[in-house]
């Protein structure tokens, strides 16, 4: 009871000394993403919003990151948006929203959420390079003025697939309004000074709120006194006044309909489960405290998270760096502050939608164009590079896979191709020969590796058929830990031919094994 006690005053104080500033700096955050990442993945407005709202309400009561807030997610947007584009239903979208919550739980109840260290480090960061690079693509048409999501209907442009490309390019042209880029350019000004100059005058309110709140007004006045110049109905943001009577619930009645709904909700239970374990290592470097997230126990909060999520008719979710990075620098201490930028969220749907319905898509798409610049700066391109080719050809790679194929496929592929560079290491640096000529007699000291597989067996066999006759030949085993059964197959066989070819073989370190010839 003591304990208990005590703890409560922690979050209580935790809460108003820091949480509760923290939750509105958050909320300045997640509201504009909320709404890009929507308009970015195709789907209604709200679905944004919903996910924004389970992120905040749902996952703190579970998780035990202190720090991390979740949401939806930029990273998702591409297989959001195909997966919208493939069913036809949101209905059955949400329906893959929800079962891939159901398979995140189970990852998280079978303990694998260490699973992320087994895909290599160039191969995440080809991953996220591509997705930054897909979300700058497809926000270009909304700063230009188009209002049109399907114009950008593929992984990487309808225009390279020649997919209908010459009218793509006709109505693209046809809808460039002056307006739109205008705003974009005022926007994009807005975005840098403010986080030049006025960043630390004002921290409660992030770069990205007043970039919105400024873009917003700027749209409001050119109606106001330039209405032949004013933006379309279909440019600005719609949230309909009866919103969560408007929602679209999973229909399980599709379930069988759709088998292929289960690809997606794998490959959203994935990708979620990575963006999320990434999230929350990254986070607990910025604690102060130096508090650890349950990795398992995270995925569980995440999988219940999307599930209802989806039930809700909103978008998947994950731990998301640039709302977790921002509550962390607001000085958050507890999951408090998630969880009251969730009522915050909640409150803005409810009481303050025909406000959000003011915000042009094209000073969104700013916010997600900067988003995506993160995910795919160039500085990290070149760090990349200058680690040399073994990271940086499976990096590229990645990238090119999964613009013009898919995601899920683009990362198999990128990981097949660094298990090639892998086996091709492996292949080389089973030993090391070192050859030196005493009197008459040459000697072979061949050293082997700490650790040496069978994929060494047609070197190592090559290599011992060329030692020439009358020679010393040292196999030395000793600082492995681990030899293959077929390399020392092959040294033992090897001790019959040393004898007819007069060679004078010693091993140290080499377990004598029983070979078996096959007749």
């Amino acid at each position: 009871m003591y304990h208990t006690k005590r703890k409560f005053q922690y979050y209580r104080l935790a809460f108003q000394k820091h949480d509760f500033r923290a939750s509105l700096t958050v909320f300045f955050v997640a509201l504009p993403l909320c709404l890009g990442v929507a308009l970015a993945s195709n789907a209604p407005i709200y679905s944004g919003l919903i996910a924004g709202i389970v992120g905040g309400l749902a996952i703190p009561l579970i998780s035990r990151s202190e720090l991390s807030v979740s949401g939806p997610a930029a990273g998702l947007t591409t297989i959001c948006a195909g997966a919208i584009a493939h069913f036809g239903s949101l209905e059955v979208f949400f329906m893959a929203v929800a079962i891939a919550g159901l398979l995140q739980t189970v990852l998280g109840l079978l303990k694998l959420g260490g699973f992320t260290h087994f895909i290599p480090s160039a191969v995440i960061k080809g991953m996220l390079a591509a997705i930054g690079i897909i979300l700058i693509s497809k926000q270009i048409p909304l700063i230009l003025g188009y209002n049109k999501p399907d114009f950008w209907h593929n992984e990487l442009f309808n225009i390279i697939t020649f997919n209908h490309a010459f009218h793509n390019i006709e109505r693209l042209t046809d809808s460039i309004n002056p307006t739109a880029m205008a705003l974009g350019l005022l926007s994009f000004g807005v975005l840098w000074a403010w986080k030049k100059h006025l960043a630390h005058a004002l921290p409660l309110l992030p770069a990205s709120f007043g970039t919105v709140l400024t873009g917003s007004l700027a749209a409001l006045a050119v109606s106001y006194y330039l209405p032949q110049y004013q933006l379309d109905k279909t440019q600005l943001v719609d949230i309909p006044a009866d919103v969560f009577g408007q929602i679209k619930m999973p229909d399980w009645s599709l379930l069988w309909q759709h088998p292929d709904v289960w690809q997606t909700a794998i490959i959203i239970a994935l990708v979620t489960s990575l963006e999320t374990l990434l999230s929350v290592e990254a986070i607990d470097k910025l604690d102060p405290y130096n508090r650890i997230t349950p990795k398992n126990r995270e995925l569980v909060a995440q999988g219940i998270g999307n599930f209802i999520s989806g039930m809700a008719g909103g978008l998947p979710l994950t731990a998301v760096i640039v709302r977790s990075s921002a509550n962390a620098e607001a000085g958050a201490k507890t999951r408090m502050s998630a969880f009251t930028h969730g009522i915050w969220l909640l409150v803005a749907v409810a009481a303050a939608a025909s406000l959000l319905n003011h915000i042009p898509y094209c000073v969104l798409a700013v916010l997600l164009i900067r988003t995506g610049y993160n995910l795919a700066k160039p500085s990290m391109i070149l760090s990349v590079w200058r680690q040399g080719r073994e990271q940086f050809l499976p990096f590229i790679v990645t990238i090119g896979a999964i613009l013009f194929t898919d995601l899920l496929l683009g990362v198999l592929i990128g990981i097949g191709y660094s298990i090639y560079f892998l086996i091709k290491h492996t292949y080389r640096a089973g030993f090391v020969l070192e050859e030196k000529t005493m009197g008459n007699t040459r000697h072979f000291n061949i050293k082997m590796a700490l650790n040496v597989s069978f994929l060494n067996k047609r070197r190592l066999s090559e290599m011992l058929d060329k030692i020439p006759e009358y020679s010393v030949v040292n196999v030395i085993g000793a600082d492995s830990v681990y030899i293959d059964h077929d390399i020392l197959e092959i040294i033992q066989s090897y001790r019959a031919k040393a004898k007819t070819r007069h060679i004078e073989l010693h091993t140290n370190g080499i377990k004598e094994v029983e070979t078996i010839e096959v007749h």
